[in-house]
């Protein structure tokens, strides 16, 4: 199995201004866990066992969320709130968490490609920092992909959602070879415009890539916001005959891409009246609120 990831962690988030001016979006909490925190929950439980946080300025609160802190166990102890002990668990992951920087912003491939000596000439997974797959990060795509990866050998295997038709400019799309829920992609173009995506299935944030890809976004050129998009870099790969596979999300795999204001608010509601302790009296509150 795969036992590397990398998570971009590096952009700005200035849709979520002014809650992301000092502190990182992937940092902000749905419910009781930041957003970051499920990501790297849902990577341990797929067994990875390495992961590479691609950061940039005002990331550092994500570095000391996944350190340990024995002055606050200590503290918990003492004062016996066992339960709140418990809420640390996630501390004890069995992951060795390391830290470069984007030094520029230019573009989610970019940041990719600040992981190739981490990744050395293995396979690797990506999950985006911003975007938590399944209620309460409950998902298997991760582990789904990384086993599609390991029994076809393909250079890339990406999870994808289907979405709206409506919504396909708003996310990369591919080209399907066929139906099911495991097929070839021919292309793929980041964010069509209205009437022109090739499909309704939208890259879920969850990529497997082999060590091909860095070449691929080394020649990528930078598009007119001097980016560099991954979407690019594995067009490159398809171009070159490589295999580029696509994987569904099963039915209860929805994509919460924490990308503007309503998007997190929405999935902060739905989160949080998940929670088996708060979520009744909430659901009671809203109703009146509501009603």
């Amino acid at each position: 199995m795969i036992k590397s990831a990398i998570i971009p962690v590096a952009g700005l988030g200035t849709r979520l201004l002014p809650a992301t001016k000092s502190q990182p979006k992937e940092m902000l909490p749905v419910a009781k866990k930041p957003i970051v925190q499920y990501v790297v929950e849902e990577l341990a439980a797929a067994g990875v066992e390495r992961v590479l946080f691609i950061t940039g300025r005002g990331k550092s609160s994500i570095e000391n969320h996944f350190d340990h802190d024995p002055e606050l166990s200590r503290s918990l102890n003492k004062a016996e709130k066992n339960g709140l002990l418990d809420e640390l668990r996630f501390e004890q992951l069995k992951i060795h968490y390391f830290y470069t920087r984007q030094r520029l912003q230019r573009g989610l491939g970019d940041a990719v490609l600040c992981g190739e000596n981490f990744a050395g000439s293995e396979p690797f997974l990506v999950a985006l920092g911003d975007s938590i797959i399944g209620l309460n990060g409950s998902s298997t795509i991760t582990r789904r992909i990384a086993e599609v990866h390991e029994s076809e050998r393909a250079a890339c295997v990406i999870a994808v959602e289907e979405v709206p038709c409506e919504l396909t400019p708003l996310y990369g799309v591919v080209t399907p070879d066929s139906d099911g829920e495991v097929f070839g992609i021919r292309d793929l173009i980041e964010k069509p415009a209205a009437g022109q995506a090739p499909s309704n299935l939208a890259i879920a944030g969850r990529y497997v890539f082999s060590p091909a890809i860095f070449e691929m976004i080394r020649k990528a050129e930078p598009d007119r916001r001097g980016e560099i998009q991954l979407t690019d870099a594995i067009r490159m790969l398809a171009a070159a005959g490589e295999r580029i596979i696509g994987v569904k999300l099963s039915g209860g795999e929805k994509r919460y891409d924490i990308g503007n204001f309503r998007s997190y608010f929405e999935t902060f509601i739905e989160f949080a009246l998940a929670d088996p302790q708060h979520g009744p009296p909430l659901r009671q509150r809203l109703r009146s609120l509501l009603g």
